[in-house]
């Protein structure tokens, strides 16, 4: 018997495309998203967009590397999502450092935009300190930025 995948989101030219859905258990008692799950949503899309680009992060963790941890983020709430809400999370690397890589996330729904971040995530040795990112990592990150733009629907 073969194994369900998991969804995967995809690119669209410099987007990531992330879809979810609100569950019940994202909302407050008044089936509004409660802000801090719209940090989980942004998770899971950066760390599909980080596969979907061949970047490993458990096997560079489990090799004694160093993985990703979000160093700043600033947000802004524009509207409030509600359960059953289809969302989509768009997700655009938009600079590269040696050790850091910025990416700005849009949470929206249909054509209307519900929050929006620039996230900076830093590479973390197994010591706590930052450090490079794997040449292959940033080449990732140079080639995303250098695709062609998506189609515009």
């Amino acid at each position: 018997m073969n194994a369900i995948a998991p969804y995967q989101g995809h690119f669209d030219g410099k987007d990531h495309l992330f879809a979810v859905r609100v569950y019940f258990e994202d909302t407050d008692f008044s089936g509004i998203v409660y802000h801090a799950r719209y940090l989980h949503f942004m998770e899971r899309a950066r760390s599909d967009m980080l596969a979907r680009a061949g970047i490993d992060q458990r096997g560079a963790h489990e090799a004694g590397e160093g993985a990703y941890a979000v160093t700043h983020m600033d947000i802004a709430f524009r509207r409030a999502a509600k359960f059953d809400d289809a969302l989509l999370v768009t997700s655009k690397v938009t600079a590269i450092r040696g050790a850091s890589v910025d990416i700005h996330q849009r949470v929206m729904r249909d054509e209307e935009v519900i929050i929006e971040a620039k996230v900076t995530a830093a590479f973390v040795r197994p010591d706590g300190r930052p450090g490079r990112q794997p040449k292959l990592w940033r080449d990732a990150f140079q080639a995303i930025l250098e695709a062609p733009e998506g189609k515009k629907e």
